[in-house]
């Protein structure tokens, strides 16, 4: 049998600010108390914006 990880980790969503495109999905601990901010490249503007974590 397969061992259960003590570090659960969960998909997400990550939407642009600017476009509120959701263009790329990460992972993070579940036990992290905050929502992820990451600077990402968006296609659609053609340059770098910040994405926010997302619900599915």
């Amino acid at each position: 049998m397969a061992r259960k990880s003590k570090n659960a980790r969960i998909d997400v969503l990550l939407e642009c600010t600017e476009t509120k495109q959701r263009t790329y999905i990460t992972s993070k601990n579940v036990r992290a108390g905050y929502k992820l901010e990451l600077r990402k490249y968006n296609p659609k503007l053609r340059k770098h914006t910040v994405y926010k974590e997302r619900k599915k």
